[in-house]
């Protein structure tokens, strides 16, 4: 007689954590990482688990699996897009979930690296993640995707270039962009009006296109007392934004659910800000290069060996 053995619930709880760090790195979205943790609960309560020896291994497979239908979902029945102007987040921004917890979340992950793994094919996001984040074996993840360890393996380093993205600024030029635009972050983060405008040159000029604000044609500022109040009036936006390699130099990147929706572009002279562009135009975002900029002087992250070798197959 074949005994059934089911998983309990507290095995389950204490996996919770771990899997909803996959689902959120998978997705994007705190409230879409939720719904499939609890898909994941729901089919693992359903399961068999009496010969499964790693259970946690398992539950991340199954994890993966409910996030990976889900993209692909996401892609043959897309979102409405949101509003193009993006002056400030809604208070609801999180889908379902806390603004600020989801704020906090982007934060420790990266909104870089959200940016880049939205622009991903789902295997390729799944290959990677699994991969090269939690360190799950490419023959695990292969069956997943219906596709070899080998090309699975091709999936992830072709999702690993991406996310260090092309040849970056010289170190010292990348110091000195790093260091101006975390400032500039902080000081808009937490209201620093003072902090923020010993960042400006004087005659600094801010373009803003006719994306960013609700105006028909885009706007310039000039002066850095007008710029940096602009800024303290952006607060908003500070919440889901981070730093990023855009077209090889560091900008901020600001990305709601991963979705990249503005990015500012710094001029700098003598360690002085002397040009701010603050671009929303979806054909222009399109063309800039995201890439995740890590510790200054390394590489982005996912800086294990490339395979050069041709994937088979597209997803």
């Amino acid at each position: 007689m074949t005994t059934y053995t089911a998983l309990p619930p507290e095995r389950f709880e204490a996996d919770r954590p771990h899997l909803r760090a996959v689902a959120y790195r998978m997705l994007g979205s705190l409230g879409e990482a939720e719904d499939a943790v609890q898909e994941t609960w729901l089919r693992a309560s359903r399961a068999d688990v009496g010969d499964v020896d790693n259970l946690s291994g398992w539950l991340t497979t199954v994890v993966g699996r409910v996030c990976l239908n889900m993209l692909r979902s996401r892609r043959t029945h897309p979102e409405v897009p949101l509003d193009a102007r993006v002056s400030e987040p809604a208070a609801g921004t999180a889908q379902g979930g806390d603004p600020e917890e989801e704020a906090l979340l982007a934060d420790s992950v990266g909104v870089a690296l959200l940016v880049v793994l939205d622009t991903l094919a789902p295997a390729e996001r799944l290959a990677f993640v699994l991969h090269d984040l939690f360190a799950v074996p490419f023959d695990t993840i292969a069956p997943m995707i219906e596709r070899t360890p080998a090309t699975t393996r091709q999936l992830a380093s072709r999702a690993r270039r991406r996310v260090r993205g092309g040849a970056p600024a010289a170190v010292a030029d990348r110091v000195r962009q790093r260091r101006v635009a975390d400032a500039f972050l902080a000081a808009t983060r937490g209201g620093d009006f003072e902090a923020l405008l010993a960042l400006l040159h004087p005659d600094v000029v801010l373009t803003a296109d006719r994306f960013v604000v609700p105006t028909p044609e885009p706007v310039t500022v000039s002066g850095a007392r007008p710029v940096a109040e602009g800024a303290m009036a952006a607060t908003g936006r500070a919440r889901f934004t981070g730093l990023a390699l855009l077209d090889g130099r560091v900008g901020l990147a600001m990305a709601p659910h991963g979705r990249l929706r503005v990015v500012l572009l710094f001029t700098l002279a003598e360690g002085a800000i002397t040009r701010i562009d603050v671009v929303a135009d979806r054909e222009r975002l399109d063309g800039i290069e995201v890439a995740v900029l890590d510790t200054v002087g390394a590489g982005p992250v996912g800086a294990g060996p490339v395979d050069t070798a041709p994937v088979s197959a597209e997803d």
